[in-house]
């Protein structure tokens, strides 16, 4: 898969339906040896209603690991993450 193929796609969490942001403005962690391990999204802003309301910080980041996309299809990435600790995996720099 190529990032072009990704890029402008919103991701939508099949969990709780909830719309998680634009691969337009993620980042992705590749691996050595150019395999994509997740896809990296930052707000400003804060991801509160993500968190479950845990309050804005500077900025959040929300990991969706490659093994929890479900579907690529023509407008819309569906991702199936269950919980907010899974939602704030920070092992990756942005």
């Amino acid at each position: 898969m190529f990032l072009s193929e990704l890029a402008g796609k919103e991701i939508i969490n099949l969990y709780d339906g909830a719309k998680l942001g634009l691969v337009g403005d993620a980042d992705l962690a590749i691996s050595a040896n150019g395999n994509i391990e997740a896809i990296i999204l930052t707000s400003r802003t804060g991801f509160s209603g993500f968190f479950g309301g845990m309050g804005e910080r500077e900025r959040d980041i929300l990991v969706i690991p490659w093994e929890s996309i479900k579907k690529v299809g023509s407008e819309v990435i569906i991702v199936d993450i269950h919980n907010q600790s899974e939602r704030m995996n920070n092992q990756y720099s942005v």
